[in-house]
């Protein structure tokens, strides 16, 4: 069996999107409920030369969008990186996600040995469309993602597994 570059793409960076929506709604009541200005959760980080939870979702969202339009050779939505409120992070999100709706299978499936052209460092790099997909984008995402949702637990929101996967 073959893997669906677009069931390995467009349906989990869209169902990790809504969970991700779901732990920042959490934190913004936690920060309302704690009587915490919501900026201290949106200028977290873990350590000192990590990016704050703000810039997380934005990578995250990056790369949400950025590899189903590579793998379908269409071009990356810009985002201006100027969200500033957990208001501003969800839009972000609901327009990530209306992008990944725009795909259908037909536009992604066969995109595995599809040559994606990225800069990774300042430096021109190639790289096939499976390998793109499942050792850059993916794990990239995911780590962006989970950062995020520990940056808000480390701050005391209480957050559990299942919000993080979307069960809740």
């Amino acid at each position: 069996m073959t893997i669906s570059m677009y069931e390995a793409s467009v349906p989990v960076f869209s169902a990790r999107l809504k969970a991700l929506s779901s732990v920042l709604a959490a934190a913004e009541q936690n920060a309302i409920d704690r009587k915490i200005d919501p900026q201290v959760f949106l200028t977290a980080r873990l350590a000192p030369d990590m990016f704050a939870l703000t810039r997380q979702v934005q990578i995250a969202t990056d790369h949400a969008k950025g590899a189903p339009s590579r793998l379908a050779g269409r071009e990356v939505p810009k985002y201006e990186d100027n969200e500033a409120s957990f208001a501003d992070l969800e839009a972000r999100i609901a327009k990530t996600l209306a992008h990944l709706s725009t795909f259908s299978t037909a536009d992604i499936d066969g995109s595995e040995d599809k040559t994606i052209e990225l800069k990774l460092g300042g430096r021109k790099t190639t790289i096939g469309g499976m390998q793109y997909l499942l050792h850059l984008a993916m794990p990239n995402f995911y780590f962006h993602l989970t950062t995020g949702y520990d940056i808000l637990r480390h701050n005391g929101v209480p957050l559990g597994k299942a919000t993080f996967l979307g069960s809740r």
